[in-house]
């Protein structure tokens, strides 16, 4: 007590230390106590003072201790709501939820103030991606203790529907069940009705309630919760219903509307029910994606009597669907309705001979022998024949455009570093970025430190430091270089940390058995250690005056560079000496091609710079590496509890890079062992493509561990690089081919869409091996490597957009090793479905080896089936 009161004593003599103090100690009752009876006036002072405390202290993570006295401290100080709200807002703020509400309740009732509901209004106006759950609750709590209506923002929903799935647990109590929380919950009414309008708020809806540990779960707790709400008349059942089949029929991602298949499956809508839906849950039947149209095709099974005419418009748009399950259904339906209905079984017949013209082999005979049974000519439903044979039909891409001109305006640099900072995303290339900061540091410094200020402190809080974890990070090396050019550098910080730094990558005495370019790191590739080097280079070399901007600038978009431009740009620095990895990343961007012509020119300059390029363009630049397959087997279990190793795949195939006899391989580029399994760039790949725009199978070499633990270890966004790659000049070989293998095989659509993508341009260039791509995919489905599920998708779709050739000559070195293997993976079936549409397709006869073999067993199982089709296809002609 007696501190409290000397405390509250000093703030009110002119001391504001301690409260400082009290707050980075994170005690926000004591100073709820301290600023207890505080006079107006003297409150406003102290609000002065800790805004401008807080302005020197900007990039400081505030947690939740720091954050919920810093919560009091504001309310008790600030004189509003206006200028509260954005300090609260901030994303290094965190606070503790309702805890922080309570005590801030207490600091305004203290300071007779009422504008803590506009407060929460304000700051729930502010919501981002990557706000806690903890801050949502303590804007949830100000409003409810305010009696408001929760706002319409979408964030304010997901966030409610986070909060949910982790209930609020003081003092680490049990936690109170789901159903009993939406019970009570205050916002139920007012956001029940928002779970269906939110796009993606069907994924975090799906969340399982931990009922004592975290192995007893109850799956889909939402979802049965609502459904049991619903049981008990305390929410509308009819606006569930139509809730779901509305959010269903304006579409989402698949994993977005299960919660919403999953709440149908709950209520199990009556006949009556589905049948007063009947309009919607035919157009779910036509265009909803495949989960959700079977289940309302099941739905609407099991209604008596449905219009028919609507079922059998609506049937003509599901039997061209790829869903085979989905179609099959539908034949099923449309057999039983031509039995019941046979005065119009001539009608519904012709309805079935649309799937007389699907692309899988099996569904074309089906729909083919029930339309000759209900009277139709089978011929009529036959598909056409293929007279000749038939390649891709892809755009040949044309040259990479222009790269986008140099930043000259300082708006327009505080613009896009803004929107380099503004999120965690660090996989766009940096050098017209830092071009234009080199550009317009030498020539309008003052401007450009006004303009970076603001931006610099409103960056995502990942961009705020160096993340020690991450081998490859460049986010404290990049914020350093645009804080020294966003503000003034301390006169006790000279260049020597950047010196320190450049010291460090380079070995200046260098043995032909050393690389000139070091990685501090072992786990960091030396595309990466380059632009590690450079961006440090920058900050060594920022506001030199007179400086016209980096040589390596590109000229075109994938990264590349015109020699002549850079001819111009050695001319145009005159005597001053160039950057030294500058101007090594430029000698990289150039072709590959020998030019004596301009590299007499260079000589011309009679410069050391000048001297570098013409022997670079005599000797033809950077060769192409020796490649070889390797695999990589599963570390050693470690003693004690080893969970990494149980999700370990049990081999990897990987390669090695090493360059050609005799050359020196000066920056380690094209010499690269296999990165162990674990490796994790952590989404800096895609930067990588431009620094090596003409060596497509060294890029590929590096890529191919993120590539490959996207198939084997199911990580997310690995294979987001390949459609760049895809870009790259010269050769590829084994690294690219088991890229796009590994890429096919990758957990997640995204990553699967990037190698269908890198596939068709290389294809609709002419620099696919299509059989190379599809032999490593064979070995690595046959081993159990990567799920050949997952590849027949993206496969089909390849084939779709234009490159049934490809496909064909891709799934026909595939299969041998397939055929072979002692377990057939799943998806067998598929892909030998897939293989005999695109044989017949193209009219092209590829022999398939062990294709005769399986194709002459005894037996129907589907595999064997599918093999005797596709056996039929290439031994037709």
């Amino acid at each position: 007590m007696k501190t409290t009161i000397r405390r509250r004593w000093e703030l009110a003599a002119g001391g504001t230390s301690d409260l400082f103090d009290l707050i980075d100690a994170g005690s926000a009752g004591l100073i709820v106590d301290a600023l207890a009876g505080l006079p107006e006036d003297r409150r406003r002072a102290v609000g002065a003072e800790l805004t401008d405390w807080l302005k020197a202290r900007r990039a400081t993570w505030w947690g939740i201790g720091k954050g919920t006295a810093l919560a009091v401290a504001v309310v008790g100080c600030l004189p509003s709501a206006a200028q509260a709200a954005p300090v609260l807002s901030r994303r290094v703020v965190a606070v503790d939820g309702e805890r922080a509400a309570a005590l801030v309740r207490r600091a305004a009732e203290d300071r007779g103030i009422t504008w803590l509901t506009d407060l929460a209004l304000r700051m729930a106006g502010k919501l981002q991606r990557d706000t806690q759950v903890e801050h949502w609750r303590f804007i949830a709590a100000l409003l409810h203790a305010g009696q408001a209506e929760p706002p319409p923002g979408d964030r304010f929903v997901e966030l409610w529907v986070l909060a949910l799935s982790r209930p609020d647990r003081p003092g680490r109590a049990a936690p109170v069940p789901l159903l009993d929380r939406l019970r009570a919950d205050p916002f139920l009414p007012a956001l029940l009705p928002r779970l269906f309008e939110v796009d993606g708020l069907g994924s975090p809806m799906m969340f399982d309630e931990i009922v004592t540990d975290w192995k007893d779960r109850r799956p889909h707790a939402l979802p049965t919760a609502l459904a049991q709400l619903a049981a008990e008349g305390l929410v509308d059942r009819a606006a569930l219903l139509d809730g779901a089949v509305g959010r269903l029929l304006r579409g989402d991602r698949p994993a977005a509307l299960r919660a919403f298949t999953v709440l149908l499956d709950l209520l199990q809508p009556t006949t009556d029910e589905v049948a007063a839906r009947a309009t919607d849950y035919l157009r779910l039947l036509a265009d909803a994606p495949g989960a959700v149209a079977t289940s309302a095709q099941k739905a609407l099974r099991a209604v008596p009597d449905l219009e028919l005419d609507a079922v059998l418009d609506t049937s003509r748009e599901v039997l061209v669907r790829p869903d085979k399950a989905l179609v099959r259904g539908q034949l099923a339906w449309l057999d039983r309705l031509a039995r019941r209905h046979r005065d119009r079984a001539a009608e519904i017949a012709e309805v079935i001979a649309v799937a007389a013209e699907h692309p899988a082999v099996d569904l074309r005979e089906r729909a083919t022998a029930l339309a000759a049974r209900h009277g139709l000519d089978p011929a009529a439903g036959a598909g056409a024949t293929v007279t000749a044979p038939r390649g891709d039909d892809l755009p040949r891409p044309g040259p990479p455009p222009a790269a986008p001109p140099p930043i000259t305006d300082v708006d327009e640099l505080a613009e896009e570093v803004a929107a380099l900072l503004g999120t965690e995303s660090r996989d766009e290339p940096l050098d017209r970025l830092l071009d234009g900061l080199v550009r317009l540091a030498a020539t309008d410094g003052d401007r450009v430190r006004a303009a970076l200020d603001p931006v610099l402190s409103r960056r995502h809080w990942s961009w705020a430091s160096e993340h020690r974890w991450d081998p490859c990070c460049l986010c404290g090396l990049v914020g350093d270089v645009l804080e020294g050019a966003g503000g003034p550098t301390p006169a006790a910080q000279p260049r020597s940390r950047w010196s320190a730094l450049l010291a460090a990558v380079r070995r200046t005495n260098r043995s032909p058995s050393q690389p000139e370019l070091v990685s501090t790191d072992p786990r960091v590739p030396a595309p990466h250690a380059l632009l590690r080097a450079r961006v440090a280079e920058v900050g060594h070399h920022l506001g030199e005056p007179g400086h016209p901007g980096l040589l390596a600038r590109p000229t075109s978009a994938n990264g590349a560079l015109d020699p002549l431009a850079l001819l111009e740009r050695l001319a145009a620095l005159g005597d001053r000496e160039p950057w030294h990895w500058d101007l090594t990343q430029a000698l990289l961007r150039l072709p590959t091609a020998v030019d004596d012509g301009l590299a007499g020119r260079a000589e011309a300059l009679r410069t050391p710079a000048g001297d570098r390029l013409a022997a670079w363009l005599r000797g033809g630049g950077l060769p192409d590496p020796v490649i070889r397959v390797t695999t990589l087997a599963r570390r050693a279990r470690k003693i004690g509890y080893d969970w990494e190793y149980d999700q370990l795949p049990a081999r990897r195939v990987a390669v090695e890079l090493r360059p050609p006899d005799g050359y020196d391989d000066r920056y380690g580029l094209l010499t690269a062992d296999p990165a162990p399994m674990q490796t994790d760039h952590f989404g800096w790949t895609r930067m990588w493509p431009s620094v090596l725009p003409h060596h497509l199978g060294v890029v590929a070499a590096h890529l191919l561990p993120d590539v490959a633990a996207a198939a084997d270890l199911d990580r997310r966004d690995g294979a987001r690089a390949l459609p760049l790659l895809a870009e790259c000049g010269g050769s590829g070989g084994a690294s690219v081919d088991l890229a796009l293998a590994y890429g096919l095989g990758a957990r997640h659509g995204a990553d699967r869409v990037a190698a269908l993508d890198a596939l068709l341009a290389l294809a609709g260039a002419g620099r696919l091996d299509a059989a190379a791509v599809g032999g490593q995919l064979g070995e690595l489905a046959a081993g159990q490597v990567v799920k050949l599920t997952r590849a027949v998708e993206p496969l089909r779709d390849a084939a779709t957009a234009g490159a049934p050739l490809s496909v064909w000559r891709l799934l026909a070195a595939a299969l041998p090793p397939l055929l072979a293997a002692r377990t057939p993976p799943r998806g067998l079936p598929d892909l030998l479905t897939l293989a005999a549409e695109t044989a017949t397709g193209t009219g092209v006869a590829i022999e398939v080896a062990g294709l005769a073999e399986v194709a002459g067993r005894s037996g129907t199982t589907r595999m064997v089936t599918e093999a005797r089709r596709l056996h039929r296809v290439v031994t037709a002609g």
